[in-house]
C-alpha cells in the first residue's frame, strides 16, 4: 500500500467581524494619510506664494464721487457729531451713521479708512482740517461705508467748529 501524503493545509476560519473592522481602520488610516497630505501641500502653497501685498497708494487712486461716512463721538461732548454732520452734509458727504464711538477719551479726531481707498479718507480729512498723521486705514467688509470719522478732544480745533 502506498501512502499518500494527503495533509491538507488547514485555513484558520475568517472572523467576518475581525476583517470588516480592518477595512474601515484601513480605510481611515488612507484618509487620515490623504488629509495630512492635503495639509501639508497647503502650507506649501502658502509659504511658496504668500499673498500680495495690496498697496494702497493715495497719490494712484482717485476720490469717489459719493464718499459714505459715519460720524462716532470719542469725546465724550454732546452734540459734536451732530454739529460734524451738518458740515459734513453741507459738504457734499454723505452721512450714513452717527453714533458713539467705544471710548470717549480719544485725543485726536482720527479719520478711518474702510474699503482700501485711501483718497476718501484723505478728502474727509482735508475738509475737516484733521492732520494726514490721523489718517488710517482698517479694512472692514462687513461695513457698508467708505469712511469713519472718530472725533477726538481736538474738535474745537478743526473746521466745523471755527
Amino acid at each position: 500500500m502506498e501512502k499518500t501524503n494527503s495533509k491538507k493545509t488547514a485555513k484558520p476560519p475568517v472572523d467576518l467581524r475581525s476583517s470588516t473592522i480592518n477595512l474601515f481602520l484601513n480605510i481611515a488610516i488612507f484618509l487620515l494619510g490623504a488629509i495630512i497630505i492635503f495639509m501639508f501641500y497647503s502650507i506649501y502653497v502658502k509659504i511658496a506664494n504668500p499673498p500680495d501685498k495690496v498697496e494702497t497708494n493715495a497719490l494712484n487712486q482717485s476720490p469717489s464721487e459719493i464718499i459714505q461716512v459715519e460720524v462716532l463721538n470719542g469725546c465724550g461732548v454732546g452734540g459734536v457729531a451732530d454739529r460734524f454732520t451738518d458740515f459734513l452734509r453741507t459738504n457734499n458727504f454723505d452721512v450714513v451713521n452717527i453714533g458713539n464711538y467705544i471710548r470717549f477719551d480719544m485725543d485726536e479726531t482720527l479719520i478711518i479708512d474702510r474699503i482700501g481707498n485711501m483718497a476718501n479718507a484723505y478728502k474727509v480729512a482735508k475738509s475737516l482740517g484733521v492732520k494726514n498723521e490721523n489718517v488710517i486705514q482698517q479694512l472692514n467688509n462687513d461695513y457698508f461705508l467708505d469712511v469713519s470719522i472718530v472725533i477726538g478732544r481736538d474738535y474745537f480745533t478743526l473746521q466745523p467748529l471755527k
